[in-house]
């Protein structure tokens, strides 16, 4: 055997003797001198309190709604200004919404029913959005004045949206959607699991009796249409009758600005008829946040 290797291994096996000896040694009393080639952290004191970064309320508690929950209201206004913005693309047929002033998070909108059994409904309606959109639960539809239908609450006016949109799911599901199916209600009846068991045995057993009973519905939405809102909300769609002195000139612009003339070499079709009946109503919306015009002839408001 190879002495050398023999000494090296004995210091080799007496060196770790001596360390393992003096790594107890630094449990017990002050720390010992380290090893050569070797750092160590000196032993924490007793009762030492580790120094904490101070965290915010909101981004220390976990998300309860999603990944996306961190992210707070900024996420949130980002979800709902994409939403509207959709809303705007799709060009809902006989649909108009408007957020609030005071919350993003409630929407004002009105449906105009142009044929069916509701022909020549006016019904307003407010949109409740959850506070932890799009991770919660679908939007909630709330008439202002209960309307006569299978579907829609007969106190509180609230439209079952829950039978459409079992479980929300964000990305896939959107309010554009919603909007849509409060309006399809209207010319396609589901009696099944009603929220009116009164309208759905009607519209199953006695169809005569409750399209009479839908035109009294729709007569008093209508005859309400012209009240004040019902939140103080300055965004709040509200209805004034025909004034001539107030409403002449816009009618002028809306037929002068039907069709520019350049537009006419461009193949460019209006379209959009949203049924609004100019002799008897006039939309308050402000002009410069909804762009209506009147078809020729017609006596109806067109969407550009």
């Amino acid at each position: 055997m190879n002495p050398f290797w023999t000494m090296s291994a004995n210091a080799s096996r007496k060196r770790s003797d001596a360390e393992d000896r003096s790594g107890v040694g630094e449990q017990r009393g002050s720390p010992t001198r380290a090893s050569l080639g070797k750092k160590q952290l000196p032993s924490v004191p007793k009762n030492a309190v580790p120094v904490t970064k101070h965290v915010s309320p909101a981004v220390a508690s976990p998300p309860a709604n999603g990944t996306h929950a961190s992210y707070g209201p900024f996420y949130l206004e980002y979800s709902l200004l994409a939403e509207f913005t959709l809303v705007i693309k799709q060009r809902l047929p006989g649909i108009y919404v408007q957020p609030s002033c005071r919350s993003a998070l409630m929407w004002f909108g009105v449906i105009f029913i142009r044929h069916g059994l509701y022909q020549d409904g006016v019904f307003k309606f407010t949109v409740y959005i959850p506070d932890n959109y799009p991770d919660g639960e679908c939007p909630r539809v709330v008439f202002d004045i209960p309307v006569f239908h299978p579907l829609v609450d007969p106190v509180s006016g609230e439209l079952d949206v829950r039978r459409a949109f079992a479980k929300w799911r964000r990305n896939h599901n959107h309010i554009w959607q919603v909007l849509m199916y409060a309006r399809t209600i209207f010319y396609k009846i589901n009696t099944m699991e009603p929220l009116n068991p009164e309208a759905a045995v009607l519209y199953d057993k006695d169809i005569q009796l409750f399209k009479s009973k839908v035109v009294e519905s729709v007569k008093l939405c209508n005859s309400h249409l012209f009240d004040q809102p019902k939140m103080d909300d300055p965004f709040a769609i509200s209805f004034s009758p025909w004034n001539p002195s107030v409403h002449d000139e816009a009618k002028e612009k809306m037929f002068t600005c039907k069709r520019r003339p350049e537009d006419h070499h461009k193949g460019v079709q209006v379209s959009g008829l949203s049924w609004v009946k100019i002799h008897y109503l006039a939309w308050r919306a402000r002009a410069q946040r909804v762009d209506l015009r009147i078809e020729d002839g017609s006596g109806r408001l067109c969407e550009k």
